[in-house]
């Protein structure tokens, strides 16, 4: 084994804060983070184009348009679409990121590669409006930044190659921390429900997409989801503190943080959130607790593996930079953490590098979902109607709730926002109407059960109910009552519809 040469300064600081080594860590968390990538891209590649495409739901390039008009342009917006907001683009970026993140998983990621998915996976945020409004996705691309300097600046060899720079753990820490504490205290100052610990009695009956399991954790005992808001506490505003501390109080940490991100995703589909919160959770564990997690064998296996080789100097202090960085965007975070006034979700510059996160500040009592339906009958008055069912969003009464994974249905999920609203109040609702009407094939692609076949509605409506989980062994998954006529019958020469066409200049229907 080499001799290691003096450290600096700033390097005895990092080796303080992560004293151990992290080639095993960095190997599992390059992984996670490829899985998280894998399915946001999966998404891209078959949700971009109805949604962003040049007759999507929203165009990217309506929106660009839109923007330049006002004098928008790259350095206020940095994106790829600035350059060709085709369909062909969106198709060719989501194509590479899913080719670059599958790689990941398979062993292959290195400062080049994940910078590229960094940039690519950016400028779908950054033009993908209300479909990319979550705190996952700038979480995502902070995570991203972070993993890529932990990654190896030239071998895609997680295991052979050098030791990951101690800073870049220290930074992966220092975001799991966040991370926890926003979504503590927003908790805390947010809704009464989580001091008065009955939050979870509703929780997992309205969260935006309930899993096979929720109905199990719905309707437990109320003790046990008193525990559950306590453990919750424990978790994200106690747990926090021992990042950084001794290593045993740090084990405790990442085992109650991981846990937890575990029992979530069990619970219900939270699209690819808890997934990636895992990644910077895994920083907290090192080399040797992960080895005395695994069989002797395959400890033995791999300790061959790993090498002895540190970091070189170039590729600490390009760490060193980004960190100095984190530092100074972090005043604002801290700010925000400490504020009364607290954002869930905020990014403070234009490439969200370090941003503030927070979940669930507020839990629904109850549980609203819209029907769409539409009818081949020319009088709407005396229509028979027929529903659509999206992919997993609540609809038929016996429909089993779906697994997801990672896996993030864009429409489900704002579908599950507008009906917070008595009525609609989102324009992107009508064009979803329109293209309905219109025969539209793009957006049938989002859309599970097509009752007509592909043929055109004459009309279509939207009424919405009161949804409740029903236990095990019951007759259906649902049932629902408070029916209300949330968008009266549409047809294709319906005024509203076509203003919002015009306003917001997306292009015009294809024929029928």
């Amino acid at each position: 084994m080499e001799d290691e040469p003096p450290q600096t300064p700033l390097q005895q600081l990092a080796r303080w804060l992560a004293p151990r080594d992290y080639r095993l860590t960095r190997w599992l968390v390059l992984r996670l983070l490829g899985v998280v990538y894998t399915f946001a891209f999966l998404g891209l590649l078959f949700q971009g184009l109805p949604l962003l495409g040049s007759h999507g739901l929203t165009p990217i390039g309506a929106y660009l348009d839109r923007l330049h008009d006002a004098g928008v342009g790259f350095w206020q917006l940095p994106t790829l679409f600035h350059a060709s907001a085709s369909d062909a683009m969106i198709r060719a970026l989501a194509v590479i990121g899913l080719v670059l993140s599958v790689a990941c998983v398979a062993g292959y990621a290195n400062l080049p590669s994940l910078l590229i998915l960094w940039a690519i996976y950016g400028s779908f945020e950054r033009v993908g409006q209300m479909w990319f409004s979550f705190g996952w996705e700038i979480q995502l691309l902070e995570t991203g930044l972070l993993c890529a300097f932990l990654a190896h600046p030239w071998d895609p060899r997680p295991l052979a190659a050098r030791a990951p720079p101690a800073t870049a753990v220290v930074l992966l820490r220092w975001l799991a921390i966040r991370i926890m504490l926003g979504a503590g205290l927003i908790k805390l100052r947010g809704d009464h429900c989580w001091t008065e610990l009955t939050c979870l009695d509703s929780h997992f009956e309205t969260q935006p997409i309930p899993s096979p399991l929720s109905a199990g954790f719905h309707h437990m005992p109320h003790w046990v989801h008193a525990a559950g808001v306590v453990a919750n506490h424990v978790v994200e505003v106690v747990l926090p503190w021992f990042a950084f501390g001794p290593r045993r109080l740090r084990l405790v940490a990442a085992t109650g943080m991981i846990g937890f991100q575990l029992v979530l995703i069990a619970s219900g589909n939270l699209a690819f959130l808890n997934w990636l919160t895992l990644v910077p959770c895994l920083a907290l564990l090192d080399d040797d607790a992960l080895l005395r997690l695994s069989p002797r064998r395959a400890a033995a296996w791999l300790r061959a593996r790993l090498t002895s080789e540190h970091a070189r100097l170039p590729h600490r202090v390009a760490c060193y930079v980004l960190a100095a960085l984190v530092f100074v965007k972090s005043f604002d975070v801290i700010a925000n953490l400490a504020s009364h006034d607290q954002q869930m979700n905020a990014s403070y510059d234009r490439l969200e590098l370090v941003n503030t996160y927070g979940a669930f500040g507020s839990v629904g009592r109850e549980r609203h979902e819209l029907v769409i339906e539409g009818t081949l009958d020319a009088d709407p008055d005396h229509a028979t109607w027929s529903a659509y069912e999206l992919p997993c969003k609540p609809g038929a009464l016996d429909r089993r709730p779906c697994l997801l994974g990672p896996y993030h249905m864009r429409l489900d999920w704002l579908i599950w926002f507008a009906a917070m609203a008595p009525k609609p109040h989102d324009a992107w609702v009508l064009h979803l109407v329109w293209k309905l009407l219109d025969g539209d094939r793009g957006v049938r692609e989002l859309i599970a059960t097509d009752p007509f076949d592909g043929v055109a509605p004459r009309w279509v409506r939207i009424r919405r109910f009161a949804y409740h989980l029903q236990s095990y062994g019951d007759d259906t998954w649902w049932t629902r009552d408070h029916e209300q006529l949330w968008l009266p019958p549409q047809s294709l020469e319906s005024a509203d519809l076509k203003a919002v066409l015009a306003d917001y200049g997306w292009p015009s229907p294809t024929q029928r």
